[in-house]
């Protein structure tokens, strides 16, 4: 029972790694504003950007990239590590749970950064955060995806488009490129997870009133 009590508990502290509310933070230490309350009301980097700045939208976005790239760490060391500990599974079995473990780590991740239980449940739409896991997991991944999205905003200028054909591209790289399974999993699982935050990103760039980079709206990542 504690085996699993404990295999629990590390689901937890990734999903709070996730949850930390950076954007949220930025807003309430530099302007004393609630960020949620302001253009997108996300707690992401672009609207950190539109409403505190760009150095502030900076630090967000790299603490965000830690967050996730945390996550796999914490869990490629706290499960090899408590699978070591005498349970009614054999070591072979254990050791098989891992990549699976971690690949669940990566999930809670992502669903404590659009979901954190500070703010009720509302977030940003974990593009930051799923890049780290990327880069954590799968570098070459994360590479491409982070290569794809710097081209579509460069041509497009369009913060949602960019994330949405990133997270496309990391999907394909993934299914082409050696990686276990679970490690698979989690990238088509996440990226579907961050294209699904976009859907009314998405009903916007299909009628043409996304808002580009630059120009200040209520809507956006």
């Amino acid at each position: 029972m504690d085996f699993w009590i404990a295999s629990v508990a590390g689901l937890a502290i990734a999903y709070l790694l996730g949850s930390i509310p950076t954007g949220y933070l930025a807003g309430r230490l530099l302007k004393g504003v609630d960020i949620r309350e302001l253009g997108s009301k996300s707690t992401g980097a672009t609207n950190v950007l539109r409403t505190l700045g760009k150095w502030p939208a900076l630090v967000v976005l790299l603490v965000d990239v830690l967050k996730g790239a945390a996550a796999i760490v914490f869990a490629r060391w706290f499960y090899p590590w408590l699978y070591t500990l005498p349970t009614m599974l054999g070591p072979q079995s254990q050791q098989s749970l891992v990549p699976w473990a971690v690949c669940l780590a990566g999930l809670a991740a992502l669903l404590g950064h659009s979901r954190p239980i500070w703010l009720n449940f509302r977030g940003g739409k974990s593009v930051a955060t799923g890049l780290g896991l990327l880069l954590a997991i799968a570098w070459p991944v994360g590479l491409g995806a982070v290569t794809v999205f710097g081209v579509a905003l460069a041509i497009f200028r369009i913060v949602s488009l960019g994330s949405i054909l990133a997270a496309l591209t990391a999907i394909a790289l993934v299914c082409c490129l050696e990686q276990p399974l679970p490690y698979r999993l989690l990238v088509i699982a996440g990226s579907l997870y961050v294209i699904v935050r976009h859907r009314t990103n998405i009903q916007r760039l299909l009628v043409g009133t996304e808002p580009r980079l630059g120009r200040s709206a209520v809507v956006q990542n």
